[in-house]
């Protein structure tokens, strides 16, 4: 059966709805774009580019042009330009490609200029001591080889959420094409034929996220992966990995810098000052060395340790069909089921709008659900009220979606604040580990005030089995929520926290997406 109209996320954009009014909850710059500051350009720049601050500030010396960035997914972020409402809220966008943007005629007429400033082609990353227990020669591996030691049980990996981050997106693409023996651009019929090697190949995924930087984090912490999937200039910053771009193709990052329509011509002008400023010989040199990306000018050689062989550049799909439908496919039949419990405060302090807000935003929520996911809703107040489990189903999706619905409107505010109890009884739920990407997402208005303290979640948590422990907490910050108390749960259990307190409660839920 085709997946439900309601879980087709590329096609109906509804990240851009949840992202609308609030930029990323991760970003180091918080997104108060009303009007442009003079020499400032308001950019919506790919999450990755974090890492180039120290660029950023000798464009800033060289130009008087100063960058101030809203980081976002890069599938996000086209699907947030596609709204008329953000046509004055950003002078230019600098994603990681824009090729999903050209697939967008809507978003596409929105660009005026597009100057590319450096590539990073799509790579594994892989322990060493695997990349001996394997036999691999770096330069000869194939993703068909990648495929056959997934099936031999001797690879594990992570890899970012396609949906949300090119890097994944174009691994996807990657892979894909490679295992379909595609010719040349994508088709439905190629994506097709390659599903059951796609399957087989993503049993091999043990890590998602929404951004590299905490797919980084997770790797680190949990040890038992042996390798990454991303672009080489992320995996070149990690310790311990040897990079390798699989011989039969690979997709690259071009890092066009674009001016947008709705802007002056003053404004476009300086997009092409830093533009050009981004490509003169001392810029390119500063950006290779400090990001591991390789330089688009002939006259400047790749930092050192960037493998300079020559590597079939794979062509991104020629059409949004079949883009969105790769997605889809992968979304609800290619990776391993979510598993989540949400564990929801429903004390007293979220009588009235706090409890409207939570109500609307896991009623938006479930349009968001994949097939195959097993949502677990527990709502809690002087202790957990509640324990309602319900499954997607691939044969009948609507049936555990108007469950979850159902359950969410009948949610009632009334007790104190069980944080720590609650939280026990989400790991107790869900038991010994399934393969599954199983997490918890925590929302709460307040500071626990009833049942276990923080030492006591603290010993029960140490005192579990190594697979339970790598279920992560994502807690939401919200309403009078302590942040170091939450900030304290996200980083013992290898979570992240998310702010609903400076942005929007349902795109704290929505960007928890890509982490599930």
């Amino acid at each position: 059966m085709s997946p439900s109209p309601s879980l087709r996320r590329p096609l109906l954009a509804l990240t851009a709805l949840a992202l609308l009014l609030t930029a990323c909850t991760g970003q180091d710059e918080k997104d108060d774009s009303t009007a442009p500051k003079p020499g400032t350009l308001r950019v919506l720049a790919s999450s990755e580019l974090a890492d180039m601050k120290p660029v950023w500030e000798q464009v800033r010396e060289d130009t008087g042009v100063t960058i101030r960035p809203t980081y976002m997914g890069t599938l996000d972020a086209v699907n947030l330009l596609a709204k008329k409402s953000t046509d004055s809220r950003y002078d230019a966008v600098w994603l990681s490609s824009n090729d999903y943007l050209r697939l967008r005629p809507e978003v596409a007429k929105k660009v005026v200029s597009e100057t590319p400033v450096m590539s990073s082609p799509v790579a594994l990353g892989v322990k060493t001591q695997t990349l001996g227990s394997l036999g691999w020669k770096p330069d000869q591996v194939t993703w068909a080889q990648i495929e056959q030691a997934v099936q031999d049980g001797k690879l594990t990996y992570g890899m970012t959420d396609p949906a949300r981050s090119n890097s994944g997106f174009a691994t996807l693409i990657s892979v894909a094409s490679a295992l379909s023996g595609a010719q040349s651009a994508l088709t439905d019929a190629d994506v097709t034929k390659a599903t059951p090697r796609l399957k087989e190949f993503f049993k091999g995924q043990k890590l998602t996220s929404g951004s590299s930087g905490w797919l980084a984090s997770a790797y680190a912490r949990r040890g038992d992966v042996d390798a990454l999937l991303n672009y080489e200039s992320v995996l070149k910053g990690i310790p311990g990995l040897t990079v390798i771009r699989p011989a039969d193709g690979v997709v690259t990052a071009d890092y066009p810098l674009s001016s947008l329509a709705a802007t002056s011509a003053t404004t476009r002008e300086n997009v092409k000052r830093v533009a050009d400023d981004l490509r003169t010989p001392k810029i390119q040199k500063l950006i290779t060395t400090t990001t591991h990306r390789r330089p688009v000018v002939a006259s400047v050689p790749p930092a050192s340790g960037l493998d300079t062989t020559r590597r079939r550049e794979l062509p991104f799909p020629g059409t949004r069909s079949v883009a969105d439908g790769l997605l889809d496919a992968y979304e609800n039949k290619l990776r391993r089921p979510s598993r989540t419990v949400y564990v929801l405060d429903t004390s007293g302090s979220m009588q009235g709008d706090r409890l409207s807000r939570l109500k609307d935003a896991l009623s938006e929520l479930t349009g968001d659900f994949r097939e195959r996911e097993e949502v677990t809703l527990m709502p809690f107040g002087s202790d957990v009220k509640s324990v309602r489990t319900h499954v997607v189903s691939p044969s009948d999706p609507e049936t555990g979606l108007a469950a979850i619905r159902k359950d969410t409107k009948e949610l009632s505010a009334d007790g104190n604040t069980a944080i720590y109890t609650s939280l026990e009884k989400a790991y107790d739920h869900l038991g010994a580990g399934k393969d599954t990407f199983t997490s918890i997402v925590l929302m709460t208005d307040g500071e626990n005030t009833a049942g276990a303290n923080a030492g006591d979640f603290d010993g029960f948590y140490q005192a579990l089995s190594g697979d339970r422990q790598d279920i992560p907490v994502f807690p939401i910050l919200f309403g009078d929520s302590d942040r170091k108390e939450l900030e304290h749960i996200a980083e013992l259990t290898g979570g992240r926290l998310f702010d609903a307190q400076q942005g929007s409660l349902d795109g704290a839920f929505e960007e928890i997406r890509g982490y599930q």
